[in-house]
């Protein structure tokens, strides 16, 4: 994705208003409760950073977050060498800024995990580029998340992505240098795309697939006003990946502009109870396909901040999760996301509840 894709994709998404988040304030629900953030981004894109300092910020807001995975979002890339080895460039960056901000006061490791990317079209010749992430990486380095979000549709996706890219030849010889060196495979794919991810988890079944932000729902451009139809073949798709079972699911990212929910449009943010009813189905569903120890969730920061804080969008996991047993929650708020990403966590004993 090019830097002019980049700032397309940026301007689409909502702005993050601190003054309109700052009218909602709630209780922090158990506030001892362990959770690993499985997935959020630190970047300085053009008037718009979100670097340590800020993700700090939200992550000590009150729930316990002890630490947390970095995934890519194509920031502070090599300005020079070899186009293939560009994208080192954030590892190293991400590193830089977890190992000098971590605090030795606390129990937050920020970037404990960090999700790079690559040209998964370089085939075979992934490998060098994957060995410099893990150097970049020293000891932090997890796994990929190459750009394959895709849809015909401009209203959805302002950019034009190639299409059929988890079909492709090259993408093959890619995924399987992945699987080799030990890593995890993230992919953010839109609802329609799910038979592709589907096939790929087939013709790779040791491979441990990441699927991100809930399968990708959405509720925009020609879905919008959609909504029970696009459940149900979004249900129908996940049914299909979660019966793979080297697949993960990642709950969270509905906040984003492509599920249609709007909550920045409303006056006041929303409550945990708002995200509450708008997002259950989908993430019990999930829950209940997958398994707990199959699912991870997730903030998306600061990408979902546009419509809810950091404090409310960890309550509504909280409520949609209640009624769960002790090893269930423990394994969507820290376990799942700890074993997925290999976190060195003493204090975090691993365990996988049986489903």
């Amino acid at each position: 994705m090019s830097d002019e894709s980049i700032e397309a994709v940026l301007k689409a998404h909502p702005t993050v208003r601190s003054d309109w988040l700052a009218l909602r304030s709630e209780e922090i629900l158990e506030p001892e409760l362990l959770i690993v953030d499985p997935h959020h981004h630190l970047w300085d894109h053009p008037g718009d950073r979100y670097l340590a300092d800020r993700a700090i910020a939200d992550f000590s807001s009150g729930h316990n977050v002890i630490s947390t995975v970095h995934v890519q979002c194509r920031s502070m890339y090599r300005e020079h060498g070899p186009e293939s080895l560009k994208p080192v460039g954030e590892t190293e960056f991400v590193r830089q800024l977890a190992t000098g901000r971590n605090r030795s006061d606390t129990s937050l490791h920020i970037c404990a995990g960090i999700v790079g990317t690559v040209d998964i079209l370089l085939g075979d010749d992934v490998q060098p580029v994957l060995e410099a992430h893990i150097e970049a990486g020293v000891g932090r380095f997890r796994g990929i998340r190459p750009t394959v979000v895709w849809h015909e549709s401009r209203e959805i996706l302002p950019v034009a992505n190639p299409e059929g890219l988890l079909r492709a030849a090259p993408t093959r010889a890619a995924v399987s240098c992945i699987h080799k060196m030990g890593m995890t495979l993230d992919l953010w794919a839109f609802f329609t795309q799910l038979r592709d991810v589907a096939q790929l988890c087939r013709d790779h079944p040791d491979l441990t697939v990441v699927i991100n932000h809930t399968g990708g729902p959405l509720g925009i451009g020609p879905y919008k006003d959609k909504r029970t139809e696009v459940f149900a073949e979004w249900r129908s798709r996940v049914e299909e990946l979660a019966a793979l079972p080297n697949t993960v699911m990642k709950l969270g990212g509905l906040a984003m502009r492509y599920a249609g929910f709007g909550f920045n449009e409303r006056t006041l943010p929303p409550s945990s109870d708002d995200l509450v009813a708008a997002w259950k189905p989908y993430m019990r569903l999930c829950i209940d396909l997958f398994g707990p120890d199959r699912c991870m969730f997730e903030s998306n920061f600061p990408v979902d901040k546009a419509m809810c804080s950091y404090s409310v969008i960890w309550n509504a996991y909280k409520k949609i999760a209640a009624d769960l047993t002790a090893a269930e929650r423990r394994n969507l708020f820290s376990d799942t996301a700890a074993r997925i990403y290999r976190l060195d966590l003493p204090q975090l004993p691993v365990t996988i509840a049986k489903s």
